[in-house]
């Protein structure tokens, strides 16, 4: 981590700004400019917990910040510790502390035993610009919370970032939701990370969502989630061009000079286009490049010297070879659109539920035309498996969506992800 003080500026700041108003403080706006006012913050905050009240978040500040932010704390049971004390002063519920710690006994708490203590505020910030880093948090966060969940890595992006994917539910009906192939887009990876603690946590209490009995679709069904399929992308967009970024010099080349890759980049950080980079009419969407522009890695639709080119395209392909998916939803931004077919290959059902989507979302049922109708995710899917394979354009207006779009994105979609776990 980085030292931050009065003048940063950044994603980081963001996520300070807002563990502190998420815990009682009083940091201003969540602006990622860290000012007066956040500084009077982090200065409450250090002599509250008998920190050096300077208003610097170094390394003791940020350590006791992340737990915070991670949703839990790992505390050793001292002589008289109970669960309902410890419960209290976590401002948690016994039961979330037992969910947390199976096979443990509350009536024979042992000393220097090391439990885990969920707080009580949910993990996935909703707030925020959604950093590689800050998912890379949350998924240790929720797999602390709710240790019957599955996580795992389907491999590494071209700087090595994991793509990690997430697995909710045991049952043989296994489907596959993916976000951000796109690095604009990043708005649809905090909400298949907020689906997933959503589901989680209604698994563990028995409740239901949107009339959805989550246990008995636990039981039915395996829902398999990769939250951030571009995550050099991503960081591109939300951090901007690091000199110490391998593609330094290539990057600056291939956004004609410019550095406004918060504005324009979707591609990988090769420049590659990862939904235009799957074997699903790929020579068709090479054969389109000049028409639209494209002479090379770029900002978008560049699709690659070959099919599976790129890592990241690759690992959700591989991934989906290793699995039975009967059904995948790839996350895009933006339309409010559900885009169904490729090719006339997706199978008679394939319009059935997508209209059983659109009814429960409100998005329009709709088939791709031009360049965007070849070599993405969904369209490999659907050719390769002839199963139903969609392509979820979530929000309105340009990319990349404020994050104040989230409530309502989430709104429509909950039930839209519930359904197609379910069908």
């Amino acid at each position: 981590m980085r030292i931050l003080q009065l003048g940063s500026r950044g994603t980081d700041v963001k996520e300070i700004q807002s563990v502190l108003q998420r815990i009682g403080y009083n940091p201003g706006p969540i602006d990622g400019i860290f000012g007066q006012q956040t500084q009077r913050a982090v200065i409450q905050f250090q002599r509250d917990n008998g920190l050096t009240a300077d208003g610097i978040i170094g390394p003791n500040t940020y350590r006791l910040l992340e737990r915070f932010m991670l949703g839990y704390n790992l505390h050793t049971i001292r002589p008289g510790d109970t669960l309902y004390q410890l419960a209290r002063s976590h401002y948690t519920t016994v039961g979330r502390i037992l969910v947390a710690n199976p096979g443990i006994n509350p009536n024979n708490l042992r000393i220097g035993q090391q439990i885990v203590i969920p707080y009580g505020i949910p993990v996935v910030d909703t707030r925020i610009d959604y950093t590689y880093d800050i998912m890379e948090k949350d998924i240790r966060g929720l797999k602390m919370r709710y240790p019957f969940i599955e996580t795992g890595i389907a491999g590494q992006s071209v700087l090595g970032r994991n793509l990690y994917y997430i697995r909710l539910g045991r049952g043989p009906n296994q489907v596959f939701y993916n976000a951000a192939h796109h690095a604009l887009e990043w708005i649809t990876s905090p909400l298949l990370m907020k689906f997933a603690e959503d589901v989680a946590s209604a698994y563990a209490e028995g409740r239901r969502i949107r009339g959805y009995d989550v246990r008995d679709l636990w039981d039915r069904t395996s829902i398999y989630i990769m939250p951030m399929v571009n995550p050099d992308g991503v960081d591109l967009v939300l951090n901007g061009l690091s000199r110490d970024n391998p593609y330094y010099e290539q990057l600056l080349i291939w956004n004609d000079g410019r550095t406004n890759f918060s504005e324009v980049w979707q591609a990988n950080i090769r420049g590659v286009d990862l939904n235009h980079n799957y074997d699903a009419a790929w020579e068709l969407s090479k054969e389109a490049e000049e028409r639209y522009g494209i002479f090379g890695p770029g900002p978008t639709r560049y699709s690659g010297p070959r099919p599976e080119s790129e890592p990241e395209s690759k690992a959700v392909a591989d991934f989906t070879r290793n699995h039975n998916f009967r059904l995948v939803l790839a996350y895009h931004s933006q339309g409010e659109v559900i885009y169904w077919n490729f090719m006339n290959m997706a199978p008679e059902e394939a319009l059935t539920i997508g209209q059983q989507l659109s009814r429960v979302s409100g998005y329009a049922l709709d088939e791709t035309y031009g360049i965007a109708s070849y070599a993405g995710y969904k369209d490999w899917f659907i050719k390769e498996y002839r199963r139903p394979g969609y392509t979820i354009e979530v929000g309105r207006g340009k990319n990349p969506l404020p994050i104040t779009q989230f409530d309502k994105i989430y709104e429509d979609n909950i039930e839209l992800l519930l359904l197609a776990a379910s069908v």
